[in-house]
């Protein structure tokens, strides 16, 4: 197991492509904190599935998008485990808007939680890293960090300022030990694309066509491997990284 006696925080952790992670973090023996900020009976649910499976998990709850809320997290994860080894910000939202109808609101919930959360969840875990001489924190940004999208102005702005983010702290605290970097997925059946799948019923095909792959949406399951990787000692000399699963989408 690559990842065994670890602590995990996995946040956004109830559902899609971080209950995946949390799960295979647990096969591989760390042990996960599941967090969510709405979904805690989800989260609940993965804890169960991790528990049932031979692994050790608690559930935990915040609002990432408030920095006290992350600091709380933090904290409240290395009392009940000791520490905090690997940091997996995947808390995000993504609402689909052209720049006329993007609101205040809706900028500002895109830019808090996806992006100025990562940043304070790494401020928050940065201490307990340094006191061991390592950690890994790994940003889930998108395709849409390196590439546009049309009504998917902020989205896009906040995945593509987690990504740079990754460079600037990787300057910051590779010295340390600390290795961040960032795992991009490309187009992946999740419940917050949901909606766009239901309601248009080409749209996958036409993913499938701008992807050489072929595949429209990937499971996100297939994620997993490379955020094991991005969390093991196999990527320790892995620094400011943006580790692409997409299909080949960015190739184009």
């Amino acid at each position: 197991m690559k990842l065994e006696g670890k602590v995990a925080i996995v946040t956004g952790g109830s559902r899609g492509i971080g209950a995946c992670i949390a799960r295979r973090y647990g096969r591989e023996g760390a042990r996960v904190a599941v967090h969510s900020h709405k979904q805690t009976g989800k989260a609940e649910d993965i804890v169960k599935e991790i528990v049932n499976a031979g692994g050790e998990a608690m559930a935990f709850q915040s609002d990432v998008a408030n920095v006290a809320e992350c600091e709380r997290l933090a904290q409240e994860v290395i009392t009940a485990f000791g520490t905090v080894d690997i940091l997996v910000n995947n808390a995000g939202v993504f609402t689909p808007v052209s720049i006329e109808d993007t609101t205040e609101e809706i900028w500002d919930s895109q830019i808090n939680i996806n992006m100025k959360g990562s940043f304070f969840m790494a401020r928050a875990v940065v201490p307990a890293m340094k006191a061991s001489g390592s950690g890994k924190i790994i940003n889930i940004t998108s395709i849409a960090a390196v590439g546009g999208f049309p009504n998917s102005g902020a989205y896009c702005s906040s995945k593509g300022g987690q990504l740079n983010m990754v460079k600037a702290l990787c300057l910051e605290l590779a010295k340390y030990g600390i290795n961040v970097n960032s795992l991009a997925p490309g187009n992946i059946k999740t419940e917050m694309n949901e909606p766009i799948r239901d309601n248009d019923a080409g749209y996958d095909a036409r993913q499938a066509s701008l992807t050489p792959s072929e595949i429209g949406h990937m499971d996100p399951e297939q994620l997993t491997g490379a955020a094991v990787f991005l969390a093991s000692s196999d990527s320790d000399q892995v620094h400011g990284a943006n580790l692409l699963v997409d299909g080949g989408w960015a190739a184009w």
